[in-house]
C-alpha cells in the first residue's frame, strides 16, 4: 500500500508543543530567580537598616525591619516605601528595682518612608516620613514589677455586646477600660513583703488576698495611669475573695498606679494607652519626621 497524504507525519506541530513547553519552563526558571534575588535584596536592605538601629546606645539586641515595597529592587535607588516596620525588643525603661531593668518592646511605623539608597542606609543616614506611629508594649510581668505585684496578669475581656467576642478571629482584643488585673496584693497593715518574700509567694503568711480587678489605663502628660474601678465579676476567668468593706479601696489602690514615663522610638512622646491580649500598650503618633537609627533609643541613666 502506498502512504496518502493524511497518513505522512506532521513533525512540526509536536517541535511548536515542545518549543513552547521549553519556553514556559524558562519563564517560570526566570521568575523564581527574579523573585528569589527580589527577595535576597529586600533582606540584604532590611539587615543594613536593622544594624543601623542596633547602633543606637539603647538597642541591645538587632530590631525587626520590615520594608513595604513589591517588587523590592525598583525602590533600592529611589529609597522610597509606602512603609517601614522597625520593632526593637529589650529596650530598657526605668521604675524597676533589682540588678536586671525592666525591658519593652519599642516599635516605630514610618508612613511614606524616604530613606534614600538601601545600600548606603547607616547609622546617621536621615529617614524621612510623612508620619509616623510609635508604640511601646510591656508584658503582664514586666508591669508586675513596675506596680510591685509580682504574679499581676492582664486579660483583655472581649467587649460584653459582641456575640462570639474573643474568638481567633478578633485577633488580639484592644481596650482602654474594662480591663482585667489579676494578682496577690497585701491587705493593710500587712507588709510589703515578709523575709524577702512577695505576697504571691506561699512563705508569705501575712493577711492577702488574690483578687482580679476592672481597670482602665489613659496618658496624662505622656506618662501612663493605671486605675483600677472595681472588682471584676464579669464572664472571664478570674479570682474572686471576700475583700472587708473596709479594706476594698485599698485593695482597689494597689492595683493602680502612675507608671515612669516609658521610652518610646526616637523620643516621641505618648498620648494613648491601652491593653493588647496580655500586653500593656503606649501609643505615639506625629506629623512629618526626619529621624536617624543612631537616636532610636537610650540607655538607661548610669548604664553603658
Amino acid at each position: 500500500m502506498h502512504a496518502t497524504s493524511d497518513d505522512t507525519p506532521k513533525p512540526a506541530p509536536r517541535r511548536a508543543l515542545r518549543a513552547a513547553a521549553w519556553i514556559a519552563v524558562v519563564v517560570v526558571i526566570a521568575a523564581v530567580v527574579a523573585l528569589v534575588v527580589d527577595d535576597f535584596a529586600g533582606s540584604r536592605a532590611e539587615h543594613r537598616l536593622a544594624q543601623a538601629v542596633q547602633a543606637s546606645p539603647g538597642v541591645e539586641f538587632e530590631p525587626d525591619v520590615l520594608m513595604s515595597g513589591f517588587p523590592f529592587l525598583p525602590h533600592r535607588s529611589s529609597g522610597e516605601f509606602d512603609s517601614i516596620l522597625i520593632s526593637a525588643e529589650g529596650i530598657p525603661i526605668e521604675g524597676c528595682s533589682g540588678s536586671y531593668p525592666c525591658r519593652s518592646t519599642v516599635d516605630a511605623r514610618l508612613q511614606d518612608a524616604r530613606i534614600g539608597n538601601t545600600g548606603a542606609v547607616g547609622p546617621e543616614t536621615v529617614l524621612q516620613a510623612s508620619s509616623m506611629r510609635v508604640e511601646t508594649r510591656i508584658d503582664s510581668p514586666t508591669l508586675g514589677r513596675l506596680m510591685n505585684i509580682v504574679d499581676l496578669y492582664i486579660n483583655t475581656p472581649a467587649p460584653e455586646d459582641k456575640a462570639g467576642g474573643g474568638g481567633p478571629g478578633d485577633g488580639l482584643l484592644e481596650r482602654t477600660d474594662g480591663i482585667m488585673l489579676s494578682g496577690t496584693v497585701p491587705l493593710p497593715g500587712s507588709p510589703a513583703t515578709q523575709n524577702g518574700y512577695p505576697p504571691s509567694a506561699a512563705a508569705y503568711t501575712a493577711p492577702k488576698v488574690k483578687v482580679s480587678v476592672s481597670a482602665r489605663v489613659f496618658v496624662v502628660d505622656g506618662r501612663v495611669h493605671v486605675e483600677a474601678t472595681g472588682f471584676y465579676d464579669g464572664p472571664e476567668e478570674h479570682y474572686s475573695a471576700d475583700v472587708p468593706a473596709e479594706f476594698r479601696s485599698a485593695v482597689l489602690k494597689a492595683f493602680s498606679a502612675v507608671l515612669p514615663r516609658m521610652q518610646m522610638a526616637w523620643g516621641a512622646t505618648a498620648i494613648q494607652a491601652l491593653s493588647r491580649g496580655s500586653d500593656l500598650v503606649a501609643v505615639g503618633e506625629t506629623g512629618p519626621v526626619a529621624v536617624r537609627p543612631i537616636d532610636y533609643a537610650k540607655p538607661l541613666p548610669g548604664r553603658p
